[in-house]
């Protein structure tokens, strides 16, 4: 896959297609509520002023190279 460079907002609107798509698969109540958290509001800003810290917290621990996504089972 080619590597891609998007915008943190970018990202953040990903993210959400991608909640989106799975709340449409499972109707999950946890989902459907963390999307109301993250819905944006007329002005920019996120329904939940925490949710937004909290991705902007995640986006640097990306940027750090402090998110591990590898599969760990233990045995």
């Amino acid at each position: 896959m080619d590597e891609i460079k998007i915008t943190t907002e970018q990202a953040y609107l990903a993210m959400i297609a991608f909640l989106e798509n799975y709340y449409s698969l499972t109707n999950a109540d946890e989902i459907g509520a963390l999307l109301g958290g993250l819905s944006l509001l007329p002005d920019g800003g996120s329904a939940d002023p925490a949710a937004k810290s909290d991705w902007d917290d995640a986006i640097q621990k990306v940027l750090l190279g402090k998110v591990n996504a590898q599969l760990q089972l233990n045995t």
